[in-house]
């Protein structure tokens, strides 16, 4: 195993969720098109995965992502929603508002949770509501989801749509209110557009590298590089798009990680799995759900390339709370030094946090 003691230093997904997936509520909501925060179940099986994991901080998903919801009012009630999870288990889950309240997290043996948007939709054509995100305590906004909004291009949008005079208008707003810019998902173009037009920082929080896997939710190098050279941060995901032929194995992050390293350096490269603490127990039945929902992804126009029958959302191997601690081991295999892994862990995203938010 590697060196690096998980416990003793910080450790953050930069996206990532909290649910136990095999709880009646959730099991549930497994095949909708969009699952809502009401849908979790934060149980204590959850929390004792999350604890044992490592996590010193999460990034959870807030607000619409996609599906028939009107985004601004779906926003908000999800926002009060995950306010009432914190809220009903102040000894281990904390909210997170500036860089330092990740070390407080930590210090106190609680689990930080970040709001992020997967999708700027929420914000319509009125920027001034980036100020009412803030002040509701979300802390990243992703610009697009897979297809094209008000803003810019998805990366499944047809034609690589740019930003729009809009999509500029909110990267403003965002960089303002000190929130963090979320290029994931975004399409090549519009990502482009937003790196030149941004005057902070910013982030890819959950991707992998075009270079490795060609497939339109991947970044190429430039993107990356560029992320990297404004002082940024990228997170490589344990999703199935890290192959082309959706099925991933631990050492396929690691590779993705260790290129996304070669690409930006090791100062600015994270981790944003994209998935849970918690593992499935019940593959046979969870398979068949998925089915289900994958369809109704394809139907809904909202699936990325890479998104097939019998794909998982996740890297095999790399599941429940030991997921990171075999990361880790890996990259150790690879050569990687203590300090460089404790760096992707969360040492990196926690010094992008510090210059996005302060303090």
């Amino acid at each position: 195993m590697s060196a690096v003691d998980i416990a003793a230093g910080i450790v953050v997904n930069a996206l990532g969720g909290l649910d136990n997936p095999n709880a009646a509520a959730s099991l549930a909501a497994s095949s909708k098109l969009a699952a809502t925060a009401a849908d979790l179940t934060v149980d204590a099986r959850c929390l004792r995965d999350a604890h044992a994991s490592g996590a010193t901080a999460i990034l959870v998903t807030v607000g619409y992502v996609a599906g028939d919801a009107e985004p601004w009012p779906h926003t908000l009630e999800e926002i009060r929603t995950w306010d009432a999870i914190l809220a009903a288990r102040p000894d281990d889950l904390t909210p997170v508002r500036r860089a330092a309240d990740i070390e407080a997290a930590k210090a106190r043996g609680r689990v930080g949770i970040i709001y992020g948007m997967q999708n700027a939709a929420a914000v319509e054509d009125d920027p001034e509501r980036v100020g009412e995100l803030a002040r509701l305590g979300v802390r990243a906004v992703q610009l697009t989801y897979n297809g094209a909004n008000r803003l810019g291009g998805g990366a499944m949008a047809a034609g690589d749509p740019a930003l729009t005079p809009l999509g500029r208008q909110v990267v403003e707003r965002l960089e303002d209110a000190r929130l963090m810019v979320d290029l994931s998902h975004s399409g090549e173009r519009t990502c482009l557009d937003a790196l030149a037009a941004a005057r902070r920082p910013v982030s890819i929080n959950h991707t992998g590298c075009r270079a490795l896997s060609d497939l339109p939710r991947n970044k190429t190098d430039e993107e990356l590089r560029l992320v990297a050279e404004g002082g940024g941060f990228v997170g490589i995901y344990f999703m199935p798009f890290l192959r082309p032929d959706g099925h991933p194995a631990p050492d396929d992050v690691a590779a993705h990680v260790a290129h996304a390293v070669r690409v930006c350096g090791e100062d600015h490269v994270g981790i944003g799995t994209d998935g849970l603490f918690t593992a499935i127990d019940d593959m046979t039945g969870y398979r068949r759900r998925l089915a289900g929902h994958m369809a109704e992804r394809r139907a809904a126009g909202v699936a990325a390339t890479g998104e097939a029958p019998g794909v998982v959302p996740f890297v095999p191997g790399l599941e429940g709370p030991d997921q990171l601690r075999t990361l880790a081991a890996l990259l150790d295999r690879r050569g990687f030094a203590t300090g460089r892994i404790e760096k992707i862990l969360g040492a990196n995203f926690l010094a992008f946090a510090r210059a996005v938010w302060g303090g």
